[in-house]
């Protein structure tokens, strides 16, 4: 076979089911065949034409599972059939922040299946030093580590102390990573969310500590639960920029804010605010190899439930048709798999 079938976003609002060459494997690669595909926010925004630094068409996916069909040369420590995760951020090895050991914000950085073509595909070649073998892992587990990763990342960002007050806002799939990595490290969890049903499935998965509605007078709830302190470290996951820019009321004097969450528009707020209380604010894009081996030992350890972070599933064949449904929580989705 040389062919193989590729799920194209052509443009936004329009997916194509499309047959290419299947590639063959360069000097430092290994062809992989992708088995598992995880739907993350970062497809979805793009699909909706919302992505910064997006261009089409492109075949999405970075949450990846795959298995090793055959390798290039120089790909040391490969073989085939190794089952192994993908990260999916492509560095330069050569700029300042590559140079500082920061290769996540490269800044030449090119994420598969958002600068170049991802994994929603049945073969793709990629840089064997992009992939982690983790064969007592499985699929399923693997194609989660890439998006608890960024979480573990956040985490790592804030350093997190334990018995601190730790508030994430937002409980998509990216808060709720953050909020797992956040308990590990010891902290006192508040998962903060508008949605009943997700802040329920925090106080179970996570488990969260405590549980705030941002719609019934957030503030009043984070200073009953800090005993007026406010959390020392907030961190947000929304992607939203009215919650961006609401979070810095919620830290405590001396704390940190954590942008994990990325929106396409400006960010403004209370510079009087913001020195008052001297804050820190920091960004948190993508993760590290640290991150992922974390998330994978988390995983092997018995920390995370991978199997009630899945909750919706397609075939490749039919994901064009699921992927709408996605969008709606109303479905309840957390994680999206799709299965090749």
């Amino acid at each position: 076979m040389s062919t193989m079938k590729a799920i194209v976003c052509e443009e936004p609002n329009r997916f194509a089911m499309k047959e290419t060459d299947i590639p063959a494997p360069g000097a430092g690669e290994a062809l992989i065949r992708i088995r598992r595909v995880g739907i993350c926010g970062t497809d979805l925004h793009a699909y909706k034409g919302n992505q910064p630094f997006f261009a089409y068409p492109r075949i999405l996916g970075h949450e990846l599972a795959a298995e090793v069909v055959r390798t290039g040369e120089g790909a040391a420590g490969l073989a085939p059939g190794d089952a192994v995760t993908v990260m999916p951020y492509l560095a330069c090895g050569s700029c300042i922040a590559c140079r500082s050991g920061k290769s996540n914000c490269c800044s030449s950085m090119s994420v598969l299946g958002v600068h170049q073509d991802g994994g929603m595909r049945e073969y793709m070649a990629v840089p064997a030093k992009h992939l982690l073998k983790a064969s007592d892992l499985t699929l399923d587990q693997l194609a989660t580590v890439e998006c608890l990763a960024i979480g573990a990342h956040a985490v790592r960002r804030a350093a997190i102390r334990p018995g601190e007050y730790a508030l994430v806002i937002g409980a998509g799939p990216i808060g709720l990573g953050v909020m797992k990595f956040a308990k590990l490290a010891g902290a006192k969890v508040i998962a903060m969310d508008i949605n009943a049903e997700r802040l329920r499935y925090c106080s179970e998965w996570v488990p969260a500590d405590y549980t705030v509605n941002a719609l019934d007078d957030p503030a009043s709830q984070l200073e009953a639960i800090t005993e007026g302190d406010y959390p020392t470290v907030v961190l947000d996951a929304t992607g939203n920029a009215k919650s961006m820019e609401g979070a810095l009321s919620y830290a405590a004097h001396g704390g940190r804010i954590v942008y994990v969450g990325l929106v396409k528009s400006h960010i403004a707020f209370s510079d009087p605010e913001f020195h008052k209380r001297e804050l820190t604010l920091l960004a948190s894009r993508n993760a590290l190899r640290e991150d992922f081996e974390q998330v994978i030992e988390a995983i092997r350890g018995g920390n995370v439930d991978t199997d009630a972070f899945i909750t919706h599933r397609s075939p490749f064949s039919g994901m064009i048709g699921q992927f709408e449904t996605w969008l709606r929580p109303d479905t309840g989705v957390i994680k999206a798999m799709v299965e090749l």
